[in-house]
């Protein structure tokens, strides 16, 4: 299994502003095949270190991380994500 993790700073971390962009990736469940599982959920902190909403996306294999990184409602959530974002973090490792 693969594990994605994602973490984002947005441009305007407002409530409101996070609580949207954790909709939209929460709105991907269902939508993507290779989806084992997604979970995305906004910072409970807030320190200065934190980043303010975080994906957690599991998949089986590369192939199906591959084919979520493709598939069109991913993509729609990219243009979204790049729209808000400041910055993002990744990173993907078998579990």
């Amino acid at each position: 299994m693969i594990k994605h993790i994602v973490f984002f700073k947005l441009k305007d971390p407002t409530a409101e502003n996070i609580e949207r962009t954790v909709q939209v990736l929460r709105d991907m469940q269902g939508k993507i095949p290779q989806l084992r599982s997604l979970e995305a959920g906004s910072d409970v902190i807030r320190s200065e270190r934190s980043y303010d909403l975080a994906l957690i996306v599991e998949v089986d294999n590369l192939e199906d991380l591959q084919a979520y990184q493709v598939h069109p409602a991913h993509q729609e959530v990219i243009r979204f994500i790049n729209e808000v974002k400041d910055h993002t973090l990744c990173v993907d490792f078998e579990a």
